[in-house]
């Protein structure tokens, strides 16, 4: 967390160095940093963050495509004549065992067009899901144990 803070720092730094605040100036002082830290990483102490901070670059870029895909095909659906839709409510076994990793994932099926994450039982072992487009609720649970709930657990672990 430390190196986190500590990259931002000089993320922040950078932009004030510079004068202007954009949010490619942001990017860039954000890998300038990051690349600093990395090669003064032995003086930091133990830190998980160089490892982690790919996986969550890529979490983010996979959720950003699932995220557009999701949009268009219910834009595509909303407008179209003929409706494409099959909503139904599907039961997720979960992997996910924390209060946190379980209301992550949750929160990222609400905020994808045409799904959301109704309830969890009681034992916090199911997570029961609306969507839109239920073609096979088998192909729609692998889908979210196998895409979105893998990279959750990947990020928390």
């Amino acid at each position: 967390m430390r190196a986190l803070v500590l990259n931002l720092f000089l993320a922040i730094i950078w932009v004030t160095l510079l004068g202007r605040v954009t949010a490619g100036g942001l990017v860039f002082g954000f890998l300038l940093g990051y690349l600093l830290l990395f090669g003064l990483r032995r003086l930091l102490g133990p830190t998980t963050y160089f490892e982690k901070l790919p996986g969550v670059l890529s979490f983010l870029l996979f959720y950003a495509r699932e995220m557009v895909r999701a949009n268009i095909r219910v834009a595509r659906d909303v407008i179209s004549i003929r409706r494409k839709s099959r909503p139904g409510i599907v039961a997720v076994p979960l992997d996910l065992t924390t209060d946190l990793e379980i209301t992550v994932l949750t929160n990222l099926l609400a905020l994808t067009p045409g799904t959301f994450g109704l309830d969890v039982s009681s034992d916090r072992t199911v997570l029961f899901v609306h969507a839109m487009f239920v073609d096979s609720a088998d192909a729609l649970r692998a889908t979210i144990k196998n895409d979105l709930e893998r990279r959750v657990k990947e990020l928390f672990r």
